[in-house]
């Protein structure tokens, strides 16, 4: 099984200038889950969405072409892909030739896929007797560049809240709820995130989005444990659901959705978004800090 510490990460690397999908890290999701208490089938579904800002390769007459690319990969993947591996991975492409932006899309869903969804002793791509799965992606031509939009999470800002904040590790036992009074629904967010790559401990900036439907949340508590991660060291996915987790075991909501946007290293952003109840995945719209 790859660790973490296995990988590329904080350590020097040559960037290759030809085409390597070995470069690309896939790390387990269920070893983090466990600290949180998962050990079978998650309380959440959704997605990580993220964004490739550095995206090239050549046409067939070697004249470089560029996109950004928009990655959706299901939080059901028994894995996730280590950042810089897939920025290593990207950059593998720069000089290779490809007949059109198709014959390119067709190779990052194959090589993506097949990273995310291979599991020890199973064949890539097959989970427990599934059928094969994917990734979604996307490839936004120069051309429609423009039409790329910012826009802040919408919802309640808990920023406006003048509290005191004392606490730097995820402190769960700052939530509270009021289970005796009427049930709510809001849409909260906070620009305050911050937490640190587990391998590097160099610093993830983010905006947090919670909606929510039941006992009233404690807005106070909320953004003081929100607070908390700020010298917390796990990857953006797993903030997110250490986050969901603490808030459903310990305010009890009906629904809760959690959706986070990480400010952007090496050319990649990172957005995972998990929620208790099937719905639409929110459009992957970037923040002013992205």
């Amino acid at each position: 099984m790859n660790t973490p510490e296995q990988s590329t990460l904080g350590k020097t690397s040559a960037y290759p200038d030809r085409y390597d999908p070995s470069l690309l890290f896939p790390i387990a999701r269920a070893p983090k889950r466990a600290e949180i208490g998962i050990d079978a089938q998650p309380p959440f579904m959704g997605a990580d969405l993220w964004t490739a800002y550095e995206l090239s390769w050549l046409n067939l007459r070697g004249k470089p072409q560029v996109a950004i690319a928009q990655l959706v990969v299901p939080c059901e993947s028994p894995n996730i892909i280590e950042s810089k591996s897939l920025k290593l991975y990207l950059g593998s492409l720069s000089n290779t030739r490809y007949a059109d932006a198709a014959e390119v899309l067709a190779c990052l869903k194959t090589d993506l896929g097949q990273a995310l969804w291979q599991v020890q002793g199973q064949a890539a791509g097959r989970v427990q007797g599934q059928a094969p799965r994917g990734v979604g992606l996307k490839l936004i031509a120069p051309e429609d560049f423009a039409g790329q939009r910012i826009a802040d999470l919408e919802g309640l800002s808990l920023d406006r809240l003048d509290i005191e904040c004392d606490h730097y590790s995820p402190a769960p036992e700052l939530l509270a709820a009021a289970f005796g009074e009427q049930p709510v629904s809001e849409m909260l967010t906070s620009d305050l995130l911050k937490s640190n790559c587990l391998v590097t401990g160099q610093p993830d900036w983010g905006s947090v989005q919670i909606t929510y439907s039941g006992p009233q949340i404690d807005q106070g508590g909320l953004l003081r444990y929100l607070v908390s991660f700020r010298n917390h060291t796990e990857f953006h996915e797993q903030c997110v659901e250490r986050i969901f987790m603490d808030v459903w075991t310990r305010c009890k909501p009906t629904r809760l959705a959690v959706y986070a946007r990480y400010t952007r290293r090496g050319g990649l952003d990172i957005n995972p978004f998990r929620t208790s109840q099937p719905q639409a995945l929110p459009p992957s719209v970037r923040t002013a800090r992205q």
